[in-house]
């Protein structure tokens, strides 16, 4: 697997913050009875991904803030395309639109965190290492 240089990218396909190489989940997306799991630290560069118990709590805002705007926009599209449907379809669309959404907002809610409070910084000479293989 080869690294990736640019941060942002890096959380976009879920790697690791210090080597942006190694996975930060074992199994696929959508792989329901196992989303949550992580392996315990990164198998390349040894980096340890929770860094204090209870880290991931602070995802669930970073989850409602994915949440938001997933829900206004799912309504603004609905009264933009269909001129203001009944209650209903608004309820039913944000119910399934959310459902097939939560666990890649899961997933990403948890990258945010681990990039943005974990305290780990890229750091360049795993880049190197990884990429005179």
């Amino acid at each position: 697997m080869r690294p990736i240089r640019a941060w942002w990218l890096a959380l976009l396909a879920q790697r690791c913050p210090r080597c942006h190489t190694g996975p930060l989940f074992n199994h696929s997306t959508y792989n329901l009875p196992h989303l949550t799991d992580m392996p315990e630290s990164c198998p390349v560069c040894g980096q340890h991904y929770e860094p204090e118990p209870g880290f991931y709590w602070g995802a669930m805002y970073i989850s409602f803030a994915f949440a938001v705007p997933i829900v206004l926009l799912t309504g603004a599209a609905l009264y933009w395309l269909f001129g203001d449907p009944d209650t209903w379809v608004y309820v039913l669309s944000v119910s399934v639109i959310m459902l097939l959404l939560t666990p890649p907002s899961f997933r990403y809610a948890r990258a945010v965190m681990l990039y943005a409070f974990g305290g780990i910084r890229f750091d360049k000479r795993y880049l190197e290492k990884n990429t005179a293989r």
